[in-house]
């Protein structure tokens, strides 16, 4: 006797990559790992004072996963987002993304603990062994927010532009009230900025030879309730200045030109077009979960008919 289909089925938990998989064993296996040899924690998740010489745990960091909770979170969310985010960027955008921002991330994470030590003479901020792929996912928050920034989740009833500052919002809110936030709020945090800058700034884009997204949609005050941006931009515009050497202003077309050709990353229809192809890819992968769904379900009749 055959076993109904599940509805819906097929098409949720279908189309992920290869490199995703692939980076799913990473985690999964990096999870086992430390549960087996707790001792290889020490080589592997960033301790601050063990940085130097140990300077690989800048990048091992990010990809060990000391909790069961935080492996489940950090797979499901690798796969899910991964096969949005990938087949858009490309295979090699998105695994170089996922490089960098871990990398800079477990970077400013060692800068600030070795600053709080000094500033508090605090040996804990030393010694904590901080590690997960909480930054890349925040990350792939702000490159949801690029491409389908007015996408409306369902169940929440908010548009994904606002979930990169909605995560940054929760993890603040809970380590008010929780232990142990210091492992993974600056990861938060820093990954969330490191990604912005990263999509801001440097991804390029081998279709137009262009770099970066300059649209006012994906500007940093972007990330605030419209009440704040007044106070965001001045500041924001301080940060451009030193990342670019210039100053950043929506209204001067003349800081994105020079001799009347546009600079590198500063073609706002680009940018545009960027957010239709992520919206069309999100609707036709909908559609095929849907159609998946729809078989699905004509299945499951059909092997009750035949069972009856």
């Amino acid at each position: 006797m055959s076993t109904p289909a599940v509805p819906g089925g097929p098409g949720l938990f279908t189309g992920f990559t290869k490199l995703c998989k692939g980076l799913a064993v990473v985690l999964v296996g990096g999870h086992i790992l430390v549960q087996v040899f707790p001792a290889v924690v020490s080589y592997l998740a960033l301790i601050p004072a063990r940085t130097i010489p140990f300077a690989w745990n800048l990048i091992t960091a990010g990809y060990v996963e000391q909790t069961v909770y935080g492996v489940v979170v950090s797979t499901v969310g690798l796969l899910f987002v991964g096969k949005l985010l990938e087949p858009i960027w490309g295979s090699r955008e998105f695994l170089k993304f996922i490089f960098v921002v871990n990398f800079i991330t477990s970077l400013c994470v060692f800068i600030t603990a070795i600053a709080l030590y000094y500033i508090t003479q605090e040996e804990s901020y030393l010694y904590l062994p901080v590690s997960g792929f909480y930054g890349i996912l925040a990350g792939f928050l702000v490159g949801i927010k690029q491409i389908i920034p007015d996408q409306e989740l369902p169940l929440l009833k908010l548009r994904t532009k606002w979930l990169p500052s909605l995560a940054v919002f929760v993890s603040i809110a809970v380590s008010c009230w929780t232990t142990g936030a210091a492992t993974y709020l600056p990861t938060i945090i820093f990954g969330t900025y490191i990604s912005w800058i990263y999509l801001r700034y440097w991804q390029r884009k081998p279709e137009t030879k262009l770099k970066g997204d300059p649209s006012d949609d994906f500007a940093f005050s972007s990330f605030f309730p419209e009440l704040l941006r007044p106070v965001i931009d001045p500041v924001a515009s301080i940060f451009h200045r030193l990342i670019c050497g210039r100053s950043e202003s929506p209204n001067d077309s003349e800081d994105y030109t020079a001799a009347g050709a546009p600079l590198p990353g500063s073609d706002p229809i680009e940018a545009s077009r960027r957010r239709e192809r992520g919206a069309r890819a999100l609707e036709e992968r909908l559609a095929a979960e849907r159609l998946a769904a729809a078989r699905s379900d004509q299945e499951s009749v059909r092997d009750a008919t035949e069972n009856v």
